[in-house]
């Protein structure tokens, strides 16, 4: 009996890991799509309050509000573009994606995390891995 119940509880635990790992990549496609088309009240209800954003490339870390704040000009160099992105691995209650974006006159790949809690994005970084995407 008591074998039973620790595979049971094993299994719930599993069972909890794995949709917490389908939910995480759901809010990370909800991501990319609201960031393709600069919708701003979606990628602040992705946001966490206390979010931080670190740009690996630019050296630069932003708050929620600097970040919603930087999407006008996101706006017009995300005009045409495509972003595809793949998760790579969820490890430490951080998941990993590597995304293109495909601009109309540039690619660029990028690898990004992301730390997910309470359904919301608690933290994020970004860094350049290639100028273009041939090994996406």
């Amino acid at each position: 009996m008591v074998c039973r119940s620790i595979t049971l509880a094993a299994a719930a635990l599993l069972f909890s890991v794995m949709s917490a790992r389908a939910d995480d990549g759901a809010l990370i496609d909800r991501w990319y799509a609201a960031l393709l088309v600069a919708d701003r009240t979606e990628l602040s209800d992705l946001l966490a309050d206390d979010v931080r954003i670190k740009l690996d490339d630019l050296g630069v870390v932003q708050t929620k509000q600097e970040f919603i704040a930087s999407i006008d000009d996101w706006q017009g160099a995300v005009a045409g573009a495509e972003i595809r992105h793949r998760i790579e691995k969820t490890e430490g209650g951080v998941t990993t994606v590597i995304a293109c974006y495909d601009f109309p006159n540039n690619d660029m790949l990028m690898q990004e995390t992301f730390a997910i809690a309470d359904n919301r994005i608690t933290a994020s970084s970004q860094a350049a891995i290639a100028e273009n995407c041939d090994g996406y």
